[in-house]
């Protein structure tokens, strides 16, 4: 019973960061840290792993000594893009919604990055792509919060999905259907920055 306690009070002491109060001051704290942005950040709002109660980073063996974490809040309050990619699991058009992964970034940078920074998407289940940055710019990568309308659950395909819209890129709209989404971990929660 004490450690349920002590995680509930853990989640909710999650802070905001600066750049979400400037935007959104009404915007109260309404859950756990979703994604973590660890590597070539600025300062940070969150500090180094901890083995113990960092559990899953651990398991698959993240290390940092500080991070930039975001919420739900927080990541909704960056502008948000609309994309409507045809999906690889029923092969149906869905709309996608959330922001641009490149401004997710620069929430969390203290600089502008170069293209050739790699950067490692990782997803709940392990599943790890590494995409460099100029992709993500080109592509228009976002990092979807919402599918035709509704946030994402947790056990489907969210709550966060890297993500672009194929059908949009003459290159990925030549090949097969199957093979278009191989760079978009769904259930992101860590991303890694490292500059070559």
């Amino acid at each position: 019973m004490k450690k349920r306690k002590f995680l509930l009070a853990a989640l909710s002491a999650t802070t905001i960061p600066a750049f979400a109060k400037k935007r959104t001051e009404s915007i109260k704290e309404t859950g756990p840290t979703l994604l973590t942005i660890s590597g070539a950040i600025g300062k940070g709002n969150r500090g180094a792993l901890d083995p113990a109660l960092d559990q899953m980073m651990h398991k698959q063996n993240i290390q940092f000594d500080k991070a930039y974490v975001f919420n739900f809040a927080t990541l909704t309050s960056l502008p948000a893009v609309d994309i409507n990619p045809t999906l690889e699991y029923d092969a149906k058009p869905h709309a996608l919604r959330g922001p641009l992964l490149t401004d997710v970034i620069a929430a969390a940078a203290d600089k502008a990055l170069p293209g050739n920074t790699a950067v490692k998407l990782r997803a709940v289940d392990g599943y790890v792509v590494q995409v460099a940055l100029s992709d993500i710019r080109k592509y228009r990568f976002i990092v979807a919060t919402h599918l035709d309308g509704q946030p994402i659950p947790l056990g489907g395909l969210g709550p966060l999905w890297a993500v672009y819209a194929p059908n949009s890129f003459p290159d990925m709209m030549a090949r097969p259907l199957s093979a278009r989404f191989p760079l978009c971990p769904w259930a992101l929660y860590h991303i890694e920055l490292s500059i070559a």
